[in-house]
């Protein structure tokens, strides 16, 4: 901070002062920052900044029915990012269930559940992600 802006702020009053210290020193919590970081690497990855940067189309209706997986790998439609976002993210949940199940060894049927829900949850995420590549590869 600049030494007049200090200075302004050491002249306030106590209770702006104080206000003022506890904004400037405010720390976000690691698990605020964790989902922000998760959150945003999942848009990345499900192709949203492709999708603000091009602005393609939603869909396309197409032979009398609606087109929401563009056929071809070098564009998207905004449906695809959407899809991949939301698959990107089951997996994900699979992942935070699996390491669920870990915490629970004392409960055996309880972490064999977790475990259950972790891995379905992210198998389903890979055969549907690989299953959107597929149809976007035309087979």
């Amino acid at each position: 901070m600049s030494k007049k802006f200090k200075r302004r702020a050491s002249s306030m009053s106590f209770s702006l002062s104080r206000w003022f210290r506890r904004i400037s020193t405010a720390r976000p919590s690691s698990l605020a920052i964790t989902i922000i970081v998760v959150v945003y690497a999942i848009f990345l990855f499900g192709g949203g900044l492709y999708t603000i940067i091009t602005q393609p189309l939603p869909a396309v209706y197409y032979g009398q029915r609606f087109i929401f997986l563009y056929p071809e790998l070098g564009s998207q439609f905004v449906s695809d990012t959407v899809i991949a976002v939301m698959l990107y993210a089951m997996g994900f949940v699979g992942l935070l269930a699996v390491y669920q199940s870990t915490k629970y060894a004392y409960k055996p049927r309880q972490a064999y559940m977790w475990l259950v829900v972790g891995v379905a949850l992210l198998l389903l995420a890979y055969i549907f992600l690989e299953d959107a590549i597929l149809i976007k590869l035309g087979r």
